[in-house]
């Protein structure tokens, strides 16, 4: 499908390709919280197959939508799809494993909690962080083979851009991330979390240099202040995902 004009908005037009291929139960599954500094990462996942009609409306990436408007599509996203779920990793579990293990980890346990296991994951971005290649063998089996490794992953850059059920998991993501860091602030009000979800903003950083990190923080990043536990790629945020940019016009994709 390279080369295929990207949509301004999402469309199950990849879906439905996707699903005249052979890939009947699809699950479009997005990350949110990867570039925060505090918090979990969240993953969520959408499942549907050839009964799931016409998306939501209004249904597109988590960050061009304003709080209210992802509040108010999270029970029609919840109605529309076969399945859904949202998996985490934890703040200590990011530091313990690095962040692409953590959402590894947040993104399988999406999917166990799945009623349903999909026929295919089409996953946001160019880099398949779900499929561990350490456990998987020719067959597709866990290598100690108590049974099948993660469904097949196609990933794509910019799906949730694109693809109305990748679209919809970064929306319950987000909503179910953002409940957490309120949560969160109502323990930790300095650092004002109930505002920037545990993302870099100035009041954060403030917050960092005055008070120091506390339990909720990636010790292991390089917080202002603060020596890293750990060196390396994965020692420091990777960019604030909170931000949106423009879609390109080709469709870039590959299946793993």
């Amino acid at each position: 499908m390279a080369g295929a004009t990207a949509s301004r908005k999402p469309s199950l037009r990849v879906e439905r390709e996707l699903q005249r291929q052979g890939h009947r139960v699809l699950a479009g599954m997005d990350e949110v919280g990867r570039g925060a500094l505090a918090g979990p990462v969240s993953v969520g996942v959408v499942v549907i197959d050839e009964t799931c009609r016409t998306a939501p409306q209004g249904v597109k990436d988590s960050k061009l939508l304003s709080h209210l408007a992802r509040e108010r599509m999270v029970p029609k996203i919840e109605r529309w799809a076969r399945a859904h779920a949202v998996g985490h990793a934890s703040p200590e579990e990011i530091d313990a494993i690095g962040i692409m293990a953590a959402l590894r980890l947040a993104g399988t346990r999406a999917l166990a909690a799945l009623p349903v296991t999909p026929d295919l994951v089409i996953l946001d971005g160019n880099h398949d962080w779900l499929t561990d290649p350490e456990r998987v063998g020719l067959l597709g089996l866990l290598d100690d083979g108590t049974g099948p490794a993660t469904p097949p992953v196609t990933t794509m850059v910019k799906a949730d851009m694109k693809c109305s059920s990748v679209a919809a998991a970064s929306v319950l993501a987000k909503v179910e991330r953002d409940a957490i860091m309120v949560q969160l602030a109502a323990g930790s009000p300095a650092y004002s979390w109930e505002l920037n979800k545990g993302y870099s903003a100035p009041e954060h950083l403030a917050a960092l240099e005055q008070h120091g990190p506390c339990e909720h923080h990636r010790r292991s990043w390089r917080l202002p202040g603060v020596v890293p536990a750990q060196t390396g790629p994965e020692a420091a945020p990777v960019g604030d995902d909170e931000g949106s940019s423009t879609p390109p016009e080709t469709v870039e994709m590959s299946v793993v």
